[in-house]
């Protein structure tokens, strides 16, 4: 199966390109936004470690932003910093992500986020390929899109 083939459901980079117009600087602020959204909800969190998450920080950040990421990809196939941006994801069939596609997701973008030399090839994906699509969403034939109207 060509990759053509396998993403025959999304829209194509070239004759509809207002689908993947500004979406990577879009999914950059997004991320910032995303970042910020899971740094406050580790704080709302923390009186409840009875401040012993102060020592693992690091830790708590990445099982807070696991299910963050999960459960908001799961609801509206967008993070709360996506949706503020009007960026979505859509698998290779061109539907919105259901629970099982936002939990492979987030596991795969949480491996290369812990992962430096996988977090430079999915960022240098992004600013390369059509869709912009970044490592997780190669592998697994998906892609931010502009939210349709």
């Amino acid at each position: 199966m060509t990759t053509a083939t396998m993403m025959s459901g999304l829209p194509d980079p070239h004759s509809q390109s207002q689908f993947y117009d500004g979406v990577l600087f879009k999914r950059a602020m997004a991320w910032v936004i995303d970042v910020v959204m899971i740094a406050l909800l580790c704080l709302l969190v923390l009186p409840f470690t009875a401040f012993t998450g102060v020592f693992f920080f690091p830790f708590l950040m990445l099982i807070v932003g696991v299910f963050y990421r999960w459960f908001t990809l799961s609801g509206q196939s967008s993070t709360w910093g996506m949706r503020l941006m009007s960026i979505e994801f859509r698998d290779h069939a061109g539907q919105r992500f259901d629970s099982s596609t936002a939990l492979f997701h987030t596991l795969g973008y949480t491996v290369s986020v812990a992962m430096a030399p996988l977090q430079l090839i999915s960022v240098i994906m992004m600013v390369v390929t059509p869709r912009g699509q970044g490592l997780t969403d190669h592998l697994m034939g998906t892609a931010p899109i502009n939210k349709p109207r």
